[in-house]
């Protein structure tokens, strides 16, 4: 169980030494023979302290937490009780010395065989001198990769008559005076090295100070208060505590997955410059065999830590041991790559016995390999590297430089204390510049990936980069360190590379995101490529070819890889001030640490716990959350087990992040059957008793974490296969689009794919992608073209209308390459076409296939004699045309972006099959040219005038999916005072509990999906710009964060699905206002900033689909009526179904209050027309409203002095017309009572309408279509 909590500091406390009998032999012989210049003897385990310290009175056994952890015996050789340092108390959990064997009751996953060795990595010496004290820090590593701490305190004891003592209490001996070294060594589970630093040094001023008899006392007393020391949980707040003359503190982690940061990042920058971290860095990424060197052992750690918190998120796979003592030098002859430190003394051994390794002299600020003086290895990509080193001239990473305006300090805690702050937010830009270089190199790794099946498309991302990379990316790409990251990429990970990501994309980079289409080069990026390789050439010329890389390169780098890269080249992250943190003080530890003592000592921090909660209950959720995470924690060591279920309530509606699943499991399962009876009878904690204990009978699902490649099939392919293939290779994501294909190849044959046919398509789909991106287009031709167009599609040579040339495609136009002097003839644009066809063209006594294009406003026609390729063009062209007349008639850019999709499917299956039949088999993939001959094309005129654009949220999906809900939240200019830009925001609730987020200003995708729960979303609502409530059909509220787009808080007193959610804007400050309502009835009102709620009432009725708030009045939808409730709760009018209605299944929908005018008006799902009813006359409605061609209203918004009206159409068979379903929106007048617009963009029923400021009107879909049309407001 014990492990399953969260520990405290202290793992343990190990003293370590030579044993007094070796002493003792050592004294003679010296005393004796004289004593040798360098002395080594055999470190040995002399002392183990581990909790339990205090032990809990017979009736009271089952103490839990740091007292309760699984522990085995060490056993130890049988010696000799003396009173020294080094031997042991007779107490708590250290080892009593008694005759015979004893055993040492230590943590089972710390190694104590090793530690001797690793305490004292040079040996330990015997001199006639004392030596100052030395500190070094060490990292265990076991096969899971967990990872454990120790602090090493070296501290030296003169030797007296054999026995070793402090040089306090040495007296006057006629023997020669001699030292011996001994270690404490502090283990930790967190990486607190300058915390625990502080902590020995606390003890080492009590050690010289005290008597030799008190100092066994005085090592436990200081084991045992680290042990009641709590780790803080992961966010803003810290944890300070006092241990003589100290104070301490112990920062908190980021987040759960990433460690606390306690040690001085610009370490590395003072022993290497910024170049030769990327170097290092390079290696690592690539996993070699990396070595670190140094006579100082406290710097290998530090520096090894330093490099590797610079790789986050990436996280090194390998052997880790930043400590090598010197009889571990054999592990450097291991074949896999590690990450490994030993003393400079080996260098020159190391370097001329072993092969292939990275050689890192810290001391001496050099990087080279053991083969040779230079590292001749592949670098990482220069745009980033340059960037990286530009950012690295802006760190002020000199105290004194800061401090030399200040007052000197003469507090040392004070003094401390600004140490701390200064290095908190250096630590925080170097963290920020290291990852921007990670975002930097893996940016377009995101694209390259296929979520559904888990793929990474490597051959495909290696083409984007650039030659000189791609041997970097080749080597990264198949290490464990990268496999490891494309898993958290499959998974969505929301960490704070994916948000870097996501902030940093330009314009271009976020529409790029939301097309699905094969990759091109750009005519921008074409031109950014050919200068760079044009002043490469320049500089190798002039320096010679022969030479290294220079580095004079560094701007050039830049232009070239800004446009290819995406290179961050604001200057926001060293504007970006760490987020303020609270510094929680602990109680003083107890004078005694007897059990009374301790418990008495918790009892005082749940107290300060307590007023912490109350003073920040309605102000900062955040630091609320971790107030209650620590008082559970506390409350959970005293056995308060129902206080502690009650705090871990709370924390889980106030931040799930930090929730302790395992903890709360186990507390649920200790409490005895008084204690469930009273948990029974609170509401709260029965519930939360009931969701843990439905979790743990849920059977275990292992989550999936594999990483494919794409392989070729080996068989055949019926179509469920077949569309599983196409969608892993990354040619085309949307189901339909691969049936269409699948049809097409299987045309004229049994409805399966051989997989020699899908491997002469896949080969023709990635030859002709390769020559589109080596097209050698002029610059006077790409001057003539939009920096955006990429050429798709390129003719052989042919004769022309226009003269002899090549046609080429983009996505916007038709245009001829003159043969001869290369030169640009357009041909057309899509959307001025007229007329495509075919025609002959006479030769000799021929008539050649021709193609001939009629284009708006010229008189002429153009023909071309594609001869064989006549009837592919003819195709493509004509989807092309249909594509770009689709979309900008229904201002859906998706549909040119399908167009050319289907275009280049068509030109791979010509090229796979060629057969007779093959023009065939690629028509049945010119899917807009078939609709544009099937059905009418024109979009009506008030509808094109009105609508301004439509949106595909489910475009990362294989399906389109229902659009349930949108949600409009504006931006703002500055966000709590950082000066922080954000644009609004539109939230898109999705089937299955999928949220995808857009920015509102471009209406390019921010957030591609937020997952909240499982099931149907049913409402949102927007709360002070920081918060996004979600109601869902399991019941719970799912509250988004805005800014860190994470759902870490959820609402759980709902018994049922979840309706409507509103808040009374009437006082924009005023967190009381804030309603919900499930479907049985309930409504329950919040403090939003408390998450607790204010006042529940219930409602009777059939269902309770929705609530809205009118000058402090709550309404209610119900099935059969509307109701206004009364400030009690009570119902004060009834709005009844009317009476033609009640005879038919029908009920109420939505419904709209217009208090100004006295006026209700609602809304049927089986009724084509508005019902309006007088507030003071609620028995029937005093006028009704036909809607044309409307059988039933799904939605309603009042914006400005209009009524938007969501529709479903008049259907004929089965509900569809066509294969379509008709819907529509409609606009109502509410002064005249007339419908003044009918508005058609959606084949499928409208699901949901919102406003965005009362200049836009948004209208989602359902599945069949799935898009989201935006509506000007006039």
């Amino acid at each position: 169980m014990a492990d399953h909590l969260a520990p405290a500091l202290l793992e343990a406390c190990v003293v370590v030494g030579a044993s007094n009998d070796k002493l003792r032999e050592v004294y003679q012989t010296i005393n004796n023979n004289g004593a040798p210049e360098h002395l080594l003897l055999e470190p040995e385990v002399l002392h183990v302290l581990a909790p339990p310290f205090v032990s809990r009175p017979q009736n009271e056994s089952d103490v839990v937490g740091a007292h309760g952890k699984r522990q085995r015996s060490f056993p130890r050789k049988k010696r000799e009780h003396h009173p020294s340092a080094a031997s042991a108390p007779s107490q708590g959990g250290a080892a009593e010395a008694r005759g015979g064997s004893e055993d040492v009751s230590v943590p089972t996953d710390i190694d104590l065989r090793a530690l001797p060795q690793l305490c004292f990595p040079g040996g330990l010496q015997v001199t006639n001198e004392q030596k100052d004290e030395q500190f070094h820090f060490l990292v265990f590593t076991d096969v899971f990769g967990n990872k454990t701490h120790g602090v090493v305190m070296q501290c030296y004891q003169q030797i007296l008559e054999g026995i070793s003592c402090f040089h306090n209490e040495a007296g006057s001996s006629k023997f020669s005076k001699l030292f011996s070294a001994f270690g404490f060594c502090v283990i930790s589970k967190y990486p607190y090295f300058n915390a625990l630093r502080d902590c020995l040094s606390c003890l080492l001023i009590q050690l010289r100070t005290c008597r030799l008899s008190d100092m066994e006392d005085r090592v436990r007393e200081f084991a045992a208060k680290l042990s009641l020391v709590p780790i803080p949980p992961p966010g803003q707040l810290h944890l300070m505590f006092t241990l003589r003359p100290l104070t301490i503190v112990l920062p908190s982690r980021e987040d759960k997955d990433h460690p606390a940061v306690d040690l001085d990042l610009h370490l590395p920058f003072l022993c290497l410059r910024p170049q030769q971290i990327l170097q290092v860095l390079s290696c690592l990424l690539q996993e070699q065999r990396v070595v670190l060197f140094s006579a100082d052992w406290a710097r290998l750690t530090l520096v090894a830590e330093s490099l590797l918190l610079f790789l986050q998120p990436l996280s090194w796979q390998q052997p880790y041991v930043p400590v090598l003592a010197r009889g571990m030098l054999d592990f450097l002859m291991a074949p896999t790559a590690f990450l490994m430190g030993c003393h400079l003394s080996h260098f020159e051994e190391v370097a001329t016995e072993t092969d292939d390794l990275i050689l890192i002299n810290i001391d001496g600020g050099s990087v080279s390999t053991s083969c040779s003086d230079t590292l001749d290895l592949p670098q990482i990509p220069p745009a980033a590297a340059d960037y990286f080193t530009q950012r690295c001239q802006s760190l002020q990473m000199n105290f004194d430089l800061h401090q030399c305006h200040h007052a000197t300090c003469s507090d040392i805690n004070e003094q401390r204390a600004q140490r701390r702050a200064w290095q908190r937010n250096l630590n925080h830009d170097i963290q920020r510049i290291s990852l921007e270089l990670i975002v930097n190199i893996f940016r377009d790794v995101s694209c390259h990936l296929n979520y559904e099946h888990r793929v990474f498309n490597s051959e495909e991302f290696l083409k984007t980069r650039e030659p000189a990379e791609q041997l970097f990316y080749t080597k990264v790409l198949e290490t464990h360190i990268f496999h490891f990251f494309l898993k958290d990429r499959l998974n969505k990970k929301m960490d704070n590379y994916a948000r870097m990501e996501l902030s940093t994309r330009t314009e271009k980079q976020k529409m790029k995101s939301m097309v699905e289409v094969a990759r091109r080069l750009t005519m921008q990026e074409i031109q950014a490529r050919r200068k760079s390789s044009i002043m490469e050439s320049r500089l190798n010329k002039r320096l010679g070819m022969s030479l290294p890389n220079l580095g004079d390169d560094q701007t050039l780098s830049l232009q070239r890889n800004n446009l290819l890269t995406g290179i961050i080249l604001s200057d926001s992250a060293l504007k970006n001030p760490p987020k303020p943190v609270k510094v929680f003080k602990l109680p003083d530890f107890p004078a005694s640490l007897s059990f009374h003592s301790v418990q008495s000592y918790y009892s005082e921090l749940i107290q300060h716990l307590s007023k912490a909660i109350f003073s920040v209950q309605n102000e900062n959720s955040s630091l609320l959350a971790r107030f209650y995470y620590l008082r559970g924690f506390i409350n959970t060591l005293c056995l308060r087990r129902l206080d502690a279920l009650s705090d871990f309530q709370n924390l889980y509606k106030t931040d799930t992040a930090i929730f302790p699943t395992q903890m709360v499991t186990w507390l649920v399962d200790s409490l005895h059957r008084d204690e469930r009876q009273q948990a029974d009878q609170r509401h709260e904690l029965k519930r939360l008793i009931l969701k843990v204990k439905t979790e743990n009978e849920k059977p275990p699902v292992e989550p999936d974490d594999h990483v494919k490649k794409f392989k070729l099939p080996r068989k055949h392919l019926h179509q469920d296969e077949f569309v599983r293939c196409v969608q892993e290779c990354g040619i085309v994501n949307d189901v339909a689009t691969i049936h269409r294909l699948f049809d097409a190849l299987t045309e004229g044959k049994p409805k399966q794919v051989e997989p020699e046919l899908f491997r002469l398509f896949y080969t023709f789909w990635k030859e002709k992608d390769a020559e589109a991106q080596d097209v050698n287009l002029p610059t006077e031709v790409i001057d003539n073209l939009d920096n955006s167009e990429c050429v798709y599609k390129l003719s052989s040579c042919v004769k022309t209308s226009y003269g002899v040339g090549k046609i080429a495609m983009t996505q916007k136009r038709l245009f001829l390459l003159s043969e001869g002097r290369p030169g640009y003839l357009e041909i057309t644009k899509f959307r001025d076409i007229q007329e495509v066809k075919i025609a002959s063209a006479p030769f000799l006594l021929l008539r050649i296939p021709s193609l001939r294009i009629q284009t708006s406003g010229r008189p002429e026609v153009f023909e071309a004699n594609l001869k064989a390729e006549t009837e592919l063009w003819n195709l493509v062209v004509k989807e092309m045309w249909a594509g770009r007349k689709m979309a900008d008639q229904h201002k859906d850019p998706q549909y040119m972006t399908q167009a050319l999709t289907n275009a280049l499917l068509m030109d791979a299956v010509m090229g796979c099959l060629q057969t007779h039949r093959s023009i065939v088999a690629a028509s049945k993939l010119a899917y807009f040219d078939k609709i544009k001959h099937e059905e009418p094309m024109m979009v009506h005129e008030t509808t094109s005038e009105t609508l301004k654009h439509k949106i595909t949220p489910s475009l990362d999906m294989a399906e389109p999916q229902t659009v349930h809900v949108l949600l409009y939240t504006p931006g703002q200019l500055t966000c709590n005072g950082s000066g922080i830009e954000r644009n609004p925001k539109l939230w898109v609730a999705l089937s299955g509990g999928k949220v995808v987020v857009f920015d509102a200003a471009s209406w390019s995708m921010l957030q591609d999906c937020i997952q909240v729960g499982e099931l149907q979303l049913n409402c949102m609502l927007g709360l002070d710009q920081e918060q996004v409530w979600i109601g869902s059909q399991d019941s719970v509220i799912y509250i988004i964060d805005t800014h860190s787009m994470s759902c870490n808080k959820q609402l759980t007193e709902h018994r049922h699905e979840v309706t409507g959610l509103t808040v009374d804007t009437r006082d924009q400050h005023n967190s009381q206002q804030t309603y919900s309502c499930s479907c049985d009835g309930t409504i329950l009102q919040w403090d939003s900033v408390s998450l607790k709620v204010k006042r529940q009432f219930h409602l009777s009725c059939d269902r309770l689909s929705s609530i809205q708030i009118h000058d402090g009045t709550l309404w209610c939808c119900c099935g059969d009526s509307i109701v206004e409730l009364k400030k009690t709760g009570t119902p004060q009018r009834r709005m009844p179904l009317p009476d033609d209605l009640q005879s038919m299944p029908s009920s109420f929908s939505s419904f709209i209050v217009i208090p100004e005018q006295g006026q209700l008006w609602t809304g049927c799902a089986d009724s084509g027309e508005l019902c309006l009813w007088h507030m003071n006359n609620h028995r029937h409605p005093f006028k009704r409203i036909s809607l044309p061609g409307s059988s039933g209203v799904t939605c309603m918004i009042r914006v400005k002095d209009q009524i938007w009206v969501g529709c479903c159409g008049q259907n004929t068979v089965g509900g569809q017309c066509d294969g379509q379903m008709r819907s529509q929106v409609l606009v109502v007048n509410p002064e005249s009572h007339t419908v003044t617009k009918e508005l058609h963009a959606h084949s499928d029923s409208i699901q949901t309408l919102c406003s965005a400021e009362d200049r836009y009107v948004l209208s989602g879909s359902a599945r069949r279509d799935g898009k989201i049309a935006i509506w000007k407001v006039e």
